[in-house]
C-alpha cells in the first residue's frame, strides 16, 4: 500500500511521531478520497486487480457501488464474519465504504451498519456513495479507532482491512472493539503484522508508514494485545506474503522508498504478512479495563 509522496516528510524520508504522524496519515488518505493521489495501486483497473489478488470476489465487487473500491484493503474479511439479516456491525477505517457496503448487503435493511474513519474526504466519498446506491442501512462516523463513536456493547460484529496496523497504539483500539461489541459478538479482521524485523531504515520511514509497513507489529506482540482486551478464540484465517500477494501493481514509489533506505526486495520476503483472523468476545462478558466497562464513546 505504499504510495504518493508525504506533507511533512524530511529530507532523509523520517517520519514524525504522536498526533503528528495521525495527521500525515489522515492527510494522505484525503488526498487519496479526492483523487489527488493514488492508492497503492494507481487506480482503475489496477484497483480491482488488487481487490481480487488480496481475496474480493468479482461478484461482490460488482454489487459494491462505483467508486466504493480504492484498492486500500490488505484482505477480504467480510465474508469470513458469517453475518445474518439484522445485524448490527461496525467497520473500522472504513474508507470509501466498499466493506460497509458489502456487509449492507448481507445483512439486509433490517440490519445496520456502521463505517468509522477520521478523514473528513473519505466520509464524504462513502456518504455520496450510499446516497447514489440508494442504501439507507449504512452510515458513516467520523472518529478516532481509540474512541470510537459507538455506545457499549450495541454491535454484533466489527470488521476492519488493513488500518489498525496504522494506529500508534494499537492496544487501546482492540479494547474498543471489547467495549462496543455485544456479549458473544465477533470481530473478523485483516491487517498487515510482521514475522521478523525490517531493516532500520525502513522502520523508520514515514512513507513506509503510512504505506502500511512500518507501523504494523510483531505477530506475538500484535495478538498478545488482542487477548490482553479481552478477545478470545484467536483463529487465524488466512496468512499471505503481501507484498509478493500485490507484486506487479504497486507504483514506482515504492521502489524509490526502497533505493531511499537502501533495502532490497529479498530483504523483506515472507516478513509483511496480510493476515485475517477471527476473534469474540466470551458471552460473559469480563472487565478488560476502565475503557470498556462502562460509559460510552
Amino acid at each position: 500500500m505504499i504510495s504518493g509522496q508525504s506533507k511533512v516528510t524530511t529530507a532523509d524520508g523520517a517520519r514524525p511521531e504522536g498526533e503528528a504522524l495521525v495527521d500525515e496519515v489522515r492527510d494522505r488518505y484525503g488526498k487519496i478520497a479526492t483523487g489527488a493521489i493514488k492508492g497503492c495501486c494507481g487506480g482503475g483497473e489496477a484497483e480491482q486487480t488488487v481487490a481480487c489478488q488480496i481475496g474480493y470476489g468479482k461478484d461482490a465487487l460488482a454489487r459494491a457501488p462505483e467508486g466504493a473500491n480504492l484498492g486500500l484493503g490488505c484482505g477480504a474479511p467480510i465474508d469470513f464474519l458469517r453475518l445474518k439479516p439484522g445485524e448490527r456491525v461496525l467497520d473500522l477505517g472504513s474508507g470509501a465504504g466498499l466493506d460497509v457496503f458489502l456487509a449492507a448487503d448481507k445483512v439486509g435493511p433490517t440490519g445496520h451498519v456502521i463505517g468509522v474513519d477520521m478523514t473528513p474526504a473519505m466520509l464524504e466519498r462513502a456518504r455520496a456513495n450510499a446516497k447514489k446506491a440508494g442504501i439507507a442501512h449504512a452510515e458513516f462516523r467520523e472518529g478516532r479507532l481509540e474512541a470510537l463513536p459507538v455506545v457499549d456493547a450495541s454491535v454484533d460484529a466489527v470488521t476492519s482491512n488493513c488500518v489498525i496496523n496504522l494506529v500508534p497504539d494499537k492496544g487501546v483500539v482492540f479494547r474498543e472493539i471489547a467495549r462496543v461489541l455485544k456479549p458473544g459478538g465477533r470481530l473478523v479482521v485483516s491487517d498487515i503484522i510482521l514475522d521478523g524485523e525490517l531493516p532500520e531504515a525502513l522502520r523508520g520511514d514515514l512513507l513506509a508508514y503510512v504505506g502500511c509497513v512500518s507501523g504494523a507489529m510483531q505477530r506475538r506482540a500484535y495478538f498478545g494485545l488482542l487477548e490482553s482486551a479481552g478477545l478470545g478464540k484467536i483463529e487465524t484465517l488466512k496468512d499471505v506474503d503481501y507484498l509478493a500477494a500485490v507484486a506487479g501493481t504497486l507504483p514506482e514509489e515504492a521502489q524509490a522508498l526502497l533505493d531511499r533506505a537502501g533495502v532490497k526486495p529479498e530483504e523483506l520476503a515472507g516478513k509483511v504478512r496480510s493476515v485475517t483472523y477471527r476473534a469474540s468476545k466470551p458471552e460473559a462478558a469480563t472487565c478488560c479495563g476502565p475503557s470498556c466497562c462502562g460509559g460510552t464513546a
